[in-house]
């Protein structure tokens, strides 16, 4: 029988670095992200039913998710009234892959929560919108709107970046 610490030291073995990248592709940061990851692990292994690795990373996955939009909501109202603060990176030695990187997240920015996790959960966890729906807790409609939204207020932002779309 396996307890919550093998569970947690396996987890974040296998996939510790991919729950962070999900985290940080949601929200854009890395402090928040490791904040998401740590918050979803303490919720999904807190419940004694979770006792399989697999299991483990789809809660922590979701919880991830729910975090995210729970923290963006709550922030909300604060965010119509202070500006926003841009860091100013050094761009000395960066690469195309890098600088196309940040240029891709400096365009998530413009999305809504809801839009920006649609974004994310289709084109880098690459779920269906099936899939999409049953995270999110919404219809299949739904998250074909919050696509089409986001990938026509995407568009602009990337300044000719090519979009790789998949059909919905």
């Amino acid at each position: 029988m396996s307890g919550w610490p093998q569970v947690l030291e396996e987890l974040l073995d296998a996939r510790g670095r991919e729950l962070k990248r999900y985290a940080f592709v949601l929200c854009g940061s890395h402090d928040e992200a490791n904040d998401l990851v740590q918050e979803a692990l303490v919720k999904v292994l807190s419940r004694p039913a979770v006792g399989r690795l697999r299991s483990a990373e789809a809660f922590v996955k979701k919880v991830i998710a729910n975090e995210f939009i729970d923290r963006a909501r709550a922030r909300g109202r604060w965010s119509r009234y202070l500006s926003r603060l841009v860091p100013v990176a050094d761009h000395d030695d960066w690469t195309t892959g890098v600088e196309r990187a940040g240029a891709v997240r400096s365009a998530l920015d413009v999305l809504s929560r809801q839009q920006r996790l649609c974004v994310v959960l289709r084109y880098y966890e690459d779920l269906t919108v099936p899939q999409i729906a049953g995270v999110m807790g919404c219809s299949d409609g739904t998250v074909k709107r919050y696509l089409s939204d986001a990938l026509a207020r995407l568009k602009p932002q990337l300044h000719g970046e090519r979009l790789a779309t998949k059909e919905a």
